[in-house]
């Protein structure tokens, strides 16, 4: 499992979003994101999620372009599942419960959670079918 920090975070948001991406391209694209910070910091953080093998870089001239390793889609599955572990014993129920209770679910995401049971059943009963 890749840790990842706040920040590193949010330089794996815009290389998920743009890569290839140069040192430059990053700091270009948080800077019009409201984020400043030093160019120094933004090449650090790509060293980091280098050697955390988050991310991987191939020389292109004078510049290092920079892709991911990991899908965001498999990192946001990684975290969801730590997230839950932690503050809710693994169950998710509680979680969805205290938006519902809280009216913090759109009718798109009552509308999504139901077809995510529906499809979930479903594949239960054909895999059972299979047995």
């Amino acid at each position: 499992m890749i840790e990842i920090s706040k920040a590193e975070l949010e330089v794996m948001k815009i290389i998920w979003q743009y890569s290839p991406c140069t040192a430059s391209d990053v700091i270009q694209h948080l800077t019009e994101a409201g984020q400043e910070w030093h160019d120094r910091t933004v090449k650090t953080l790509l060293t980091r999620l280098v050697k955390k093998r988050a991310l991987k870089f191939e020389k292109a001239q004078r510049h290092y372009l920079y892709s991911p390793l990991i899908e965001r889609e498999a990192y946001q599955q990684q975290e969801s599942e730590s997230f839950i572990k932690r503050l809710f014993g693994g169950k998710i129920s509680p979680l969805i419960v205290g938006f519902a209770k809280q009216d913090k679910l759109s009718n798109d995401d009552i509308k999504e959670l139901k077809q995510l049971i529906s499809d979930w059943e479903s594949k239960n009963v054909e895999d059972k079918q299979h047995d």
